[in-house]
């Protein structure tokens, strides 16, 4: 079993690159996105 099996990830197959992209893409959107409201919000621009 991998490493990526564990903890949150607790599913067969969760080490396939297709889902690990996924997710990756998922976080990443969410971190770009919040930083983009921050700022829009703090500087109204």
């Amino acid at each position: 079993m991998s490493d990526l099996n564990r903890g949150i990830m607790k599913f067969k197959n969760a080490d396939k690159p297709i889902v690990v992209a996924i997710s990756a893409t998922l976080v990443i959107g969410s971190i770009i996105a919040l930083i983009l409201w921050a700022l829009s919000t703090a500087y109204q621009v």
